[in-house]
């Protein structure tokens, strides 16, 4: 826990996969300081057509480069969220080739109660986590 969630335009391999999790990941255990195997990611590639991601207004282009993270987290601080924008920005930036202006990232908060990591249990409330 946090679960990402990556939305790219369909077309990328293997590898350029796993270094952008890769990356992504040590962002989240930089910023949010959660143990290395507290991994949850799954990427989700689409048809260029059936992603419009655009700027709000800020003036920045996209390109075929871009990813949508979303975060799913227990509550995290304001100076932790933009600690791991900065770093996500920087990862994915030196390790995968990923501008700045190609990345989103949203973050939906929720509690305890909200997670069960497996056997019909929720750890967090059990006392296992």
């Amino acid at each position: 826990m946090p679960l990402l969630r990556f939305d790219v335009i369909e077309g990328r391999d293997e590898k350029s996969l796993r270094s952008l999790l890769d990356a992504a990941h040590r962002a989240m255990v930089e910023a949010f300081d959660v143990p290395e195997r507290d991994r949850y990611q799954i990427v989700n590639q689409h048809p260029a057509h059936e992603m419009m991601i655009q700027d709000t207004g800020l003036g920045f282009e996209r390109s075929k480069n871009m990813v949508v993270i979303s975060v799913t987290s227990k509550q995290r601080t304001d100076e932790q969220k933009e600690k791991l924008y900065k770093l996500l920005v920087r990862e994915l930036g030196e390790s995968c080739g990923i501008k700045p202006n190609d990345i989103m990232v949203s973050i939906v908060t929720n509690g305890d109660a909200d997670w069960s990591f497996g056997m019909g249990e929720a750890q967090f409330l059990t006392g296992k986590l």
